[in-house]
This record gives structure tokens, C-alpha cells and sequence, in this order.
């Protein structure tokens, strides 16, 4: 029996999985996932479980039932590429026929000093339970610090702001603005709510270690009870670990079929891969169909035919009740863009693309 494995259960793998499942996969062939949780969680949604303002069970999607998919829940230690082999803590390797990695990213420290000691994360399940634990053992009028200005650093701080209006809120930055790759026109709608919700915005910051409650600014202490990291993403270690071409953020070179060059038998999908474009769930979703499409083209005999991959746009929260974004080159505000962010995660949760 052939296996196509697919490791980790993610925006990208998922969709692998449910094309695979609406087409008809050979008999001789099985389809395998693997994933250390029982679900996939939203990631793009961790940012209101670490604020408190949704329950985790809010955020879970059960995988596919079906007889032709093979669930297989472990920890994934490493990938042998020459022979073709997913290696699992504590459990025996699972070879492989055809392979998707999809094993997303975690947070990227940029050498700085006690930055991953001291300071808590929402790229895993896991890591943003833990930060909700930290940020609800706050104390009224107790510091929070919010590392990075980027689209996740502002989810976090306005979605805790609606939480915890108790709480003294900021977000460092080492540019100028918040929100520095999104136009002016949305920064300073962005940057106009937090000064309206009392959250303070320091830009120019340039860290350079971190200790327990305390951030240094070039040698300045900046005391803080809890800091949140979003400043920025990397290749998991595992994908780190392979000694293949990779870009300048560390993500596997593929060619135009989602593939290694050299080890075609082989898809990289979602944040582990190089693409035009900055990793998210919409562009993991997009390669995880033509995945699909390329494997059906390949059990068929025939050449693959893709399209280019286009994206729609980009969705951000404010709290409940605004958000902001670009749907191709136009900036949207306010109540409609939030409507909009919810209606993709309702989706989401019903496995629509």
C-alpha cells in the first residue's frame, strides 16, 4: 500500500487532506495525517484565546472522518528525506511514498538575549493557553508589553484591551509606526484607536535583552509584569534542520508545483515554504488545493496544470466591533472589515475555504 503523508494538520495540511478526500484516490493508496493534536485550532484566532475573550473549545476543528484517511497523532522529531521516513517521539518511523510538510513556524527572536526565556507566545495551541494563564494572573493596573506591531502584535493588545480594560497595555516596535507594512492611511486608523482605548505605542525601539520584568531599550529598562513576542516568525526547527535551499527567512526553495526540486515526492505548504507573498492561512489554503490537484495529475498520468495563486486580501481585528485591511489595493475601516474576519472564521470552523 502507498502513503501520501501529510505532517501537520494546519491550514495548508487540512486542505490537503479534504481535496484528497472529495477526489478519487487510488486503492492501491492511503492517505495519512499527523498532527500532535486531535484538531486543528485556528491560529489565525490565538490572539483572542491569549486575550481571554473566546474559550478554546471555540477555536478547535475536528479532522475528516472518513475510511480513507489515517489519523496518527504524535510529535514530529525530524524528516529523513534520503529515505523517506517520518521520525516520531516515542513511536516507530512511518515511511512515506509521497510527503506534505506542513509544520508552520514559530516565533523568531532575532538573537536578542532572554527573549524566549522571558516572554510568552500565541504561535502554538498550547503557548497561547499558557499566555492567557499569564495575562489573567495580571493584577488590576498591571503592565502588559506587547513585543512587535505587526498585524498579530495589534490583534493582541485591542482584543485585551476589550478584555482587560483594567490593564496598562503597549506595544513596542523597532520601526516608526505600528502596522509598517500596511499603508498610512491604515496605520493611522489603527494608531487613532489605540489612543482613543488608552493603549501606548512606542516606536524606534531596538531591544536588546530581555530579564523577568524587565525589557532593555538599548541599555533603558522598560519594567513590564508580562511580555507577549509577535515580532516576527521563522521555519519550525525541524525544517531549520534540513539541509536544503531556503530563502532569506529561512523557508524551503520549491519549484512551481509546490515541490523540493531535488526530492519532487516531496510538497512543502504553508509557512514552511517560499513564496512570493507573506505566510497566512489564505495562502496555505491556496497551495494545499493545488497540492491536490497536482497528486490527482500525477495518479492520472497527466501533466499538472496550475494556476497562479492569488489572494484576496488581508483581514484585521480591532476588538468585536472594528477591524481594518486590504482587499487588493483598498483599505478598509471599521465595522465592515471586523463583519467580514468573522464571516471567514465561520467558515473556517466548517471546513469552507
Amino acid at each position: 500500500m502507498k502513503r501520501f503523508v501529510i505532517v501537520g494538520g494546519g491550514y495548508g495540511g487540512l486542505t490537503i487532506a479534504q481535496h484528497l478526500l472529495e477526489g478519487s484516490i487510488p486503492d492501491d493508496t492511503m492517505v495519512m495525517l499527523i498532527d500532535r493534536m486531535p484538531f486543528q485550532g485556528l491560529k489565525t484566532e490565538y490572539y483572542a484565546l491569549a486575550a481571554g475573550s473566546v474559550a478554546d473549545v471555540d477555536l478547535r476543528v475536528a479532522f475528516p472522518s472518513d475510511p480513507r484517511l489515517v489519523i496518527t497523532y504524535g510529535e514530529v522529531t525530524d524528516i529523513d528525506l534520503e529515505n523517506k521516513l517520518v521520525l516520531l517521539q516515542g513511536q516507530d518511523p512511518i515511511s512515506y511514498d509521497w510527503l506534505a510538510i506542513g509544520l508552520g513556524c514559530t516565533d523568531r527572536y532575532h538573537g536578542i538575549e532572554g527573549a524566549e526565556q522571558y516572554s510568552t507566545s500565541i504561535q502554538t495551541f498550547s503557548s497561547s493557553r499558557e499566555t492567557y494563564r499569564l495575562l489573567g494572573d495580571v493584577k488590576p493596573y498591571g503592565q502588559v508589553t506587547i513585543v512587535g506591531g505587526g498585524l498579530s502584535g495589534v490583534e493582541v493588545a485591542s482584543e485585551l484591551r476589550e478584555s482587560r480594560p483594567d490593564l496598562n497595555i503597549r506595544i513596542l516596535d523597532r520601526g516608526p509606526s505600528i502596522l509598517s507594512a500596511f499603508p498610512d492611511k491604515l496605520q493611522g486608523y489603527v494608531s487613532s484607536w489605540f489612543r482613543d482605548h488608552e493603549v501606548e505605542m512606542r516606536g524606534h525601539i531596538s531591544l536588546t535583552r530581555l530579564e523577568q520584568g524587565v525589557l532593555y531599550d538599548q541599555g533603558n529598562p522598560i519594567v513590564t509584569d508580562v511580555t507577549v513576542w509577535t515580532a516576527g516568525i521563522q521555519p519550525v526547527s525541524i525544517v531549520q534542520r534540513l539541509n536544503k535551499p531556503k530563502d532569506s527567512q529561512g523557508r524551503l526553495i520549491i519549484n512551481k508545483y509546490h515541490q523540493l526540486p531535488d526530492h519532487p515526492e516531496v510538497f512543502i505548504v504553508g509557512d514552511c515554504a517560499s513564496l512570493p507573498f507573506s505566510p497566512s492561512a489564505q495562502a496555505a489554503e491556496a497551495q494545499g488545493k493545488q497540492i491536490a490537484e497536482v497528486m490527482f495529475a500525477l495518479w492520472n498520468n497527466k501533466t499538472p496544470r496550475l494556476g497562479q495563486i492569488k489572494l484576496k486580501g488581508v483581514l484585521g481585528s480591532l476588538g468585536k466591533k472594528a477591524g481594518f485591511g486590504m482587499m487588493g489595493r483598498r483599505a478598509i475601516r471599521g465595522y465592515v472589515p471586523r463583519v467580514l474576519k468573522s464571516g471567514v472564521l465561520w467558515m473556517s470552523k466548517r471546513h469552507f475555504g
